[in-house]
């Protein structure tokens, strides 16, 4: 029992005595390697160095070819490295040196509006590129605080140029024998005469014009013309047009101006409603004798304290038309020129102690291109004692003034109405006609003779028969500019 025991323990035991020394050798060979593979670990760049050395630098590094030997059980291969090799390193980026504050490049002051550099240095200019002129810098602007005006230097009087002209303004109105306006007319058809020489006509148009309308009140007439007139007031507001200026000035022995210039609102027919209350004069004949004359006690028909019976003439009451006239030139030069300005007289036409001249005011009117249109009522209406009332005699003032302002000034004749209802009618017609005449202008041509009136005389033509024309007579030059 124990040999055939023995005889079959023997080679198990020679067996496990080859194993174990087997795995003595294993453990062994792992021992050795494993000091290597930290070597090779804790130093790739000696490997790296050495590869880079046996591979060309224009070659990418081939991978080592795989071991056709067979390995055996004794040999375990290592394993895989995970180092790879370094990437190339990109080029050094050099970095702007900072700068000391000294070298720092001042900053540019520039224009807020233009962008443009104020007092740039000549250093800080950009180049300009061949062949290209470069524009002359822009000089700086100057401002001023708010509220105030630069002062003129000599520099900018260097650069101003002042040319003083007269340009010729003539307004003109042609009728038919009956009254009716003529439209559709040329240039052509118009001849302008200056001191009977025919100018050259610069400017044409027959467009309608906004107009500054001043109209002027006779308050000096009788009560019962005044109070006819206070009834048409509704038509006279309604006669012009929202873009027109209109202001009021009533007048009797003063001028009174009761509104300025205004659109025609409702504030401005409240205006009107107000001079509803002032009354004119009352008539009557004025009472020279008897016990209501303003005498003392009369005996025997012979005044006390006297030897003889004084006689008693009617106070005269002034009618100051002229100033009235004035007053409302003065205010009406101050608007636009683009406007057609227009002093509308509704009265009798009476003049009596006014300071201002027909003369002085006539002057002012033609110089201003400013035009008179009347409304003749009450006793001027009268045909037969309007022909009467043109008389003027010495120191007496004038009866009816109103014609020889509205032909000066090329207004035509005054409109003659007596009722309320022909007056209510005027006011647009006189209105339409203002609005819608003929413009006429021309820059005075060198006249042949030396003129030594200063008043300059005009004469418009129309190149048809059977036509009225109404255009001003004439007008007083610009003074020349001093030097």
């Amino acid at each position: 029992m124990k040999t055939v025991a023995g005889g079959r323990n023997k080679p198990g035991g020679a067996t496990g005595s080859a194993s174990l020394c087997a795995l003595a050798c294993l453990s062994v060979s792992l021992l050795f390697a494993a000091p290597a593979a930290v070597a090779q670990t804790t130093s790739p760049s000696a490997g790296a160095s050495d590869q880079s050395s046996q591979t060309p630098s224009n070659q990418a590094p081939s991978s080592p070819a795989p071991s056709t030997k067979p390995q055996s059980n004794d040999d375990v291969p290592d394993a895989p490295s995970a180092v790879q090799p370094p990437a190339p390193e990109p080029p050094a980026v050099e970095r702007p040196q900072p700068q000391e504050e000294s070298a720092k490049p001042a900053p540019v002051e520039r224009n807020p509006w233009t962008n443009q550099p104020i007092n740039q240095p000549a250093s800080t200019q950009p180049a300009n590129p061949a062949g290209t002129t470069a524009p002359p810098p822009m000089p700086p602007v100057k401002t001023v605080p708010p509220g105030t005006t630069p002062k003129p230097n000599a520099q900018q009087e260097l650069y101003t140029f002042k040319v003083r002209t007269n340009f010729v303004e003539v307004p003109v109105t042609v009728k038919t024998k009956d009254g009716r306006m003529v439209d559709g007319l040329l240039p052509s058809d118009f001849s302008v005469y200056e001191n009977n020489v025919k100018q050259k006509l610069t400017f044409f148009t027959s467009d309608p014009f906004a107009l500054s309308v001043a109209i002027v009140l006779d308050l000096g007439m009788s009560d019962s013309a005044v109070q006819e007139i206070n009834k048409t007031f509704s038509a006279l507001v309604g006669a012009f047009a929202p873009y027109d200026d209109v202001a009021l000035y009533t007048y009797s022995s003063t001028v009174s101006q009761v509104s300025g210039f205004m659109e025609p609102t409702p504030k401005l027919t409240a205006l009107f409603n107000q001079t509803k209350m002032d009354r004119g004069r009352e008539n009557g004949v004025a009472v020279l004798s008897g016990p209501l004359a303003p005498n003392g006690p009369i005996i025997n028909n012979i005044p006390m304290g006297s030897p003889t019976e004084p006689v008693y003439t009617p106070t005269k009451q002034a009618h100051v038309l002229n100033d009235a006239i004035l007053r409302a030139a003065l205010d009406l030069r101050k608007e636009s020129r683009e406007r057609r300005k227009i002093i509308l007289v509704i009265g009798d036409g009476r003049e009596y102690g006014s300071q201002a001249s027909y003369k002085d005011v006539l002057r002012l009117l033609l110089s201003n291109e400013i035009q008179v249109r009347a409304i003749a009522v009450s006793s001027a209406a009268i045909p037969i004692y309007d022909k009467l009332e043109r008389l003027r005699l010495p120191k007496e003032g004038y009866d009816n003034i109103l014609p020889r302002y509205t032909w000066a000034t090329g207004g035509g004749a005054p409109l003659a109405r007596l009722t309320r209802s022909a007056i209510d009618s005027t006011y647009a017609k006189a209105m339409s006609e203002v609005r819608n005449q003929y413009t006429l202008g021309y820059i005075p041509s060198k006249p042949k003779t030396s003129v030594t009136s200063a008043k300059r005389e005009i004469e418009v033509r129309v190149d048809r028969p059977g036509l009225i024309v109404q255009a001003k007579d004439g007008y007083y030059p610009a003074p020349p500019a001093a030097r």
